[in-house]
């Protein structure tokens, strides 16, 4: 009588790791005629008499870009793994070979963010040679671009390029610098939520605590309202919002106003601009930018935050806690320029050594795009 399997068990094992050598040989042979000796030739991209393949540059790489290990670890790992060694300097010159072969990949996906309706922009303070400079992304939910600059202000955002000539929404904080631009602007309702919270406790002021409750309230409902495929608040809900956002606001001013201290003899009055309470420039951001903050309840496809831009640009916390400052400009060109490939490619479900081992191959994944991004 016929067995039958009853149970199953499985062991998951890696294999032992070890690298693979292919040798190419090339013969000469000579004509039986003439005597002429005829010699083979090489694959193109077998270039030196021994060099690591493309999977290699690409493994070391994501170690390296992706999973932000400094190069003296890289290169212990690549030893400890395999039993051979790889040079620091080996590590750096295929990461400037990915960043250049990238640059095509990068004209692309800026333009792609030009057409795209939501651009979540934001920047963050790094070290390159032990000197501050600022590091900027401009990122959808498909694409990821990431650049950096000495400066943090309109300048560099002009010369990174995006924001220029970009006709969609911006998603940003309260940076002034951001304003210039005649694209729409919404502001991240995450940072108000926390500014809310720090004039409620600081300043024990009761209006900030209604606002911060009423932001919150409005993001649920305009959340419960995209699930249901809806692509805006109903009319009357939308409106009663608005009431009571600009009513939280008439509070604010009037208890603000009746904090204020008493009027000083302009004889006495230290000159140049007097510096605001915190509360009072919050309250000033909510009335003049009342549109940036309440579009998202106009349009449900514009998110509440700008957390993804945080998100994204959180691995440059990442990489210069655990490898500290980049040690020269074009490692930070080329940080910048991997991390939008690798980073766009794993918002598109790409795996990550394959997207990595086709630069090495020559031809970089393409970029896709989504319309409605």
């Amino acid at each position: 009588m016929a067995g039958h399997v009853s149970e199953r068990r499985q062991i998951h094992e890696l294999p032992n790791l070890r690298l693979r050598v292919t040798e190419h040989r090339v013969e000469t042979v000579c004509c039986p005629g003439c005597g002429h000796p005829t010699r083979g030739q090489f694959p193109a991209d077998v270039r030196a008499p021994a060099q690591y393949g493309s999977r290699v540059q690409a493994l070391v790489v994501y170690l390296s870009q992706f999973q932000l290990l400094p190069m003296e670890r890289v290169c212990e790992v690549w030893e400890d793994l395999f039993g051979c060694t790889l040079s620091e300097g080996t590590l750096a010159s295929w990461v400037q070979e990915a960043a250049r072969t990238l640059s095509p990949s990068l004209l692309i996906l800026k333009e792609l963010l030009l057409r795209s309706h939501i651009d979540h922009v934001d920047e963050t303070g790094a070290r390159i040679k032990g000197i501050l400079h600022w590091f900027h992304v401009n990122a959808t939910a498909w694409l990821t671009l990431y650049s950096w600059h000495r400066k943090r202000s309109q300048v560099a955002m002009n010369e990174i390029g995006v924001l220029p000539n970009y006709t969609g929404r911006a998603i940003h904080d309260r940076l002034s610098s951001y304003d210039h631009y005649g694209c729409e602007h919404s502001l991240c309702g995450a940072h108000l939520l926390r500014d809310c919270v720090a004039v409620a406790e600081q300043g024990q002021q009761s209006w900030a605590q209604a606002m911060y409750e009423l932001l919150l309230h409005m993001c649920q409902v305009a959340g419960q309202w995209r699930a249901q495929g809806v692509t805006a608040l109903p009319r009357a809900e939308r409106d009663a919002f608005v009431l009571q956002y600009f009513e939280i606001l008439r509070q604010g001013f009037a208890a603000n106003r009746a904090l204020s201290p008493p009027e000083q003899d302009p004889a006495r009055q230290k000159p140049g601009r007097k510096k605001q309470e915190a509360a009072k420039n919050l309250l000033d951001a909510l009335l003049k930018r009342a549109e940036q903050v309440r579009a998202f309840l106009d349009d449900l496809s514009i998110p509440f935050t700008n957390n993804l831009a945080e998100r994204d640009l959180r691995m440059i916390k990442v990489q210069q806690k655990i490898s500290g400052t980049f040690r020269s400009e074009q490692g930070a060109t080329a940080f910048c320029a991997i991390r939008s490939y690798v980073s766009t490619m794993r918002k598109q479900g790409r795996p990550m050594l394959a997207a990595l081992t086709a630069i090495f191959e020559g031809s970089p994944f393409p970029i896709a795009w989504e319309p409605g991004t």
